[in-house]
């Protein structure tokens, strides 16, 4: 599997393109850097802290199992 791959960057690729957001103003409204973001969207950051997963998701309004790809258990 190519760092491409990885679902998490595939995904905060394709929920941030929906949003029709920038990486640059997924990351102000995230309030994360933005190498962060673009760390993730091409798999060279594939172990983000939770801390910035929630910023991620609260500033494209998902939640954390549409942005990873995994269900979580309970649902």
């Amino acid at each position: 599997m190519s760092k491409q791959d990885y679902s998490l960057s595939k995904n905060l690729k394709k929920l941030r393109k929906q949003k029709g957001l920038s990486q640059d103003r997924l990351a102000k409204l995230a309030d994360v850097a933005n190498n962060t973001i673009i760390k993730i969207e091409q798999g060279e950051n594939i172990n983000p802290t939770l801390d910035t997963l929630k910023k991620i998701t609260k500033a494209l309004d998902v939640g954390l199992d549409e942005l990873s790809g995994y269900q979580l258990r309970g649902k």
